[in-house]
């Protein structure tokens, strides 16, 4: 039986410290677009990375171990380019949705590298394989919001 250690536990807070900086740049993104579509995306988006947030911390404290909050620096400078990017593109919404896609494949990165931790549990890891899946999913539908203006 695999065993959550300490290690685990950083990776996990890890990916949950994306997944608040994901949400908050989602929310911050359906602000900043006037395309109602695009607004409804960045919003379920915002949402959907809130339940992860709250999967991965019911998962780390069920093991016993502690809850990092916050967001990181990055996440905080993403938003903030994204919102550059609102305020002086003249096709901001296809630069933000750019700015989501190079996100999501992202994090798509960062759920494989704590996939392959030897040691997570099986409810752990079948939390993040649904998470990664579900970011998948969204990416392979997103290109068809390209084309949206």
């Amino acid at each position: 039986m695999a065993t959550y250690t300490e290690e685990v536990g950083n990776r996990l807070n890890g990916l949950l410290e994306k997944n608040y900086d994901a949400e908050k740049g989602y929310t911050k993104a359906a602000e900043n677009t006037k395309h109602s579509g695009l607004r409804t995306f960045f919003n379920r988006k915002a949402l959907e990375r809130k339940t992860f947030g709250h999967d991965l911390k019911s998962e780390i404290r069920a093991f016993g171990q502690d809850v990092d909050k916050g967001g990181s620096f990055t996440g905080a400078a993403h938003r903030t380019w994204m919102d550059v990017k609102a305020m002086f593109s003249a096709d901001n919404e296809e630069s933000m949705l750019e700015e989501a896609i190079r996100g999501e494949k992202a994090s798509v990165n960062e759920y494989d590298e704590v996939l392959q931790e030897a040691s997570l549990p099986s409810s752990t890891k079948s939390i993040l394989l649904s998470q990664k899946h579900q970011i998948e999913s969204d990416l392979s539908k997103v290109k068809s919001l390209e084309n949206l203006k």
